[in-house]
């Protein structure tokens, strides 16, 4: 998956979030399982793109 594609499913499922929450609360069933789904984008966003970006600095600074 490409860093735009994941930043748009980033954005998607935060608005769904946001969505469900205003209708159902942030403690509903629906909003818990959108926000772990989130966790999950934003976790996977993090492994490829910005722990390797500091892992590569770091090395350049060395």
């Amino acid at each position: 998956m490409c860093k735009q594609e994941l930043l748009d499913r980033i954005e998607n499922k935060r608005a769904q979030l946001i969505d469900i929450a205003a209708v159902n609360g942030l403690n509903s069933p629906l909003a818990i399982k959108y926000s772990q789904e989130l966790d999950t984008l934003l976790n996977h966003y993090n492994r490829k793109f910005i722990k390797t970006s500091s892992i590569s600095k770091s090395l350049v600074a060395k």
